[in-house]
């Protein structure tokens, strides 16, 4: 009956749970048929060790029964448990656990650098033939996640004094969900025509060897709001192959209220009133290369013991920029307003640049003019700036000695009003690593 029993269970196993005790059941059906042979031989009178081996081989049938149980039932669940199982939805995480944070090793953070010297002379009285470390420019952009980026630019530069001091020109956070609205907020470059926002701190990114007067920096005696801190917002205008895009900003505006102060108002904002900008440009689709735009830009800057005096300026542009061609054309005009004044002044100025390239070589012309008026009420007694009428040509050749390296030769004849004509030349060693 135990043998019979036996393999009753045995067919009733599933078939992984055949593999589990197969070597067990092999063993054991051997073990009882040798028991069956010794029970026909002397079944009248067996002996104790007989006896003892008979009732080994049932407690060991008895425990594999009980196995087999056992891993059945955990193999075959209830017909009652089986759709709880199957309906239980997955395990949520703890609402005490916090959410996974950004992996610092894996940020995408990515650091160019740029440099420059230059060995320069002109005849302006006064002024002597030097060797110049121009600004070292480290670029610094990171994905912080998917539509949010960080960008910076930290230049070292020498100011007139030989000391090197540090300037962060540029610190942004950006939110980009999508082509037509993009976010971004801290220092920026002036969105004011074009040539501000395409050619940033770094000489070899141009091919003169220095910005328009326009558009030079405030350190430099620029004339421009080049930087602020504040917010702007770009994106593309849905125009099909008209490529229309937007820029709005706003921000502190530029320091008025002394000729010592900081023209960059970094910090504090000197009045309560914000300096707005809105450009607009096309990229037109048929023309490879072309983009003309224009932009309005206004403040109200408060100079002490002076009127509040608004500011207003225009800009118009249309450049062609490809590989081998270059044609940037631009024009603008600043107009200052003092409230309770009659009188309006207006500095206008544009420049003309034209390059190509034949193989390593690329020799651009260059033709600038601007016209402040000598009593303007910003440029002479806050700013400290001189401006005046000044204009001229320049002449120039860029050798690309590597994909890193650039050598310009550049020759500049500058007319300035009361003053004599300025000669100038310089050698300029620009790169990036």
């Amino acid at each position: 009956m135990k043998l019979q029993k036996f393999l009753t269970v045995q067919i009733l196993l599933a078939p992984e749970l055949k593999m589990i005790a197969a070597r067990s059941v092999s063993l054991l059906l051997a073990i009882l048929v040798s028991a069956a042979g010794l029970f026909a031989q002397q079944a009248g009178n067996p002996t104790n060790a007989e006896k003892q081996t008979i009732q080994m081989l049932m407690e060991r049938i008895d425990r594999l029964e009980a196995r087999v149980a056992q891993l059945e039932g955990a193999k075959r669940p209830t017909a009652s448990e089986a759709p709880a199982q199957a309906s239980s939805p997955p395990e949520s995480m703890p609402s005490t656990v916090e959410p996974e944070r950004m992996d610092l090793s894996k940020t995408l953070l990515h650091i160019r650098g740029f440099g420059d010297v230059t060995y320069h002379g002109d005849t302006r009285k006064g002024d002597t033939t030097s060797f110049s470390l121009g600004q070292l420019n480290l670029f610094v952009t990171s994905d912080v996640s998917e539509k949010f980026k960080f960008l910076s630019e930290i230049v070292f530069e020498a100011g007139t004094d030989n000391a090197v001091g540090v300037d962060v020109e540029r610190l942004l956070l950006q939110y980009a969900p999508n082509d037509y609205f993009n976010l971004s907020a801290g220092r920026y470059h002036t969105a004011i025509g074009y040539y501000n926002t395409a050619y940033h701190h770094s000489t070899w990114l141009q091919t003169a060897t220095g910005r328009p007067f326009l558009f030079e920096f405030e350190d430099k005696g620029g004339i421009l709001p080049i930087h602020n801190v504040g917010v702007s917002a770009s994106g593309l205008i849905p125009s099909g192959s008209l490529g229309l895009h937007y820029v709005a900003e706003a921000g502190n505006g530029r320091a008025s209220s002394s000729s010592r102060a900081e023209a960059v108002q970094n910090l504090v904002d000197e009045n309560n009133l914000k300096a707005f900008n809105l450009a607009l440009f096309a990229r037109p689709e048929k023309i490879r290369g072309l983009q003309v735009g224009f932009s309005g830009y206004r403040d109200v800057l408060t100079p002490l013991n002076q009127a509040r005096i608004g500011e207003t300026i225009f800009d118009a542009y249309g450049v062609i920029v490809r590989p081998n061609f270059e044609w940037l054309n631009e024009a603008l005009v600043i107009r200052h307003a003092p409230q309770g004044a009659s009188r309006i002044f207006h500095t206008p100025g544009f420049y003309s640049q034209i390059s190509k390239r034949f193989g390593s070589y690329r020799p651009y012309f260059r033709y600038q003019y601007v016209n402040a008026p000598d009593n303007d009420p910003i440029f002479g007694p806050v700013y400290n700036t001189p401006i005046g009428l000044r204009h001229g040509p320049s002449a120039g050749l860029r050798y690309d000695a590597s994909e890193s390296v650039a050598v310009k030769l550049q020759y500049d004849y500058t007319l300035v009003r009361h003053q004599q004509a300025i000669n100038g030349l310089a050698l300029q060693l620009g790169f990036t690593f």
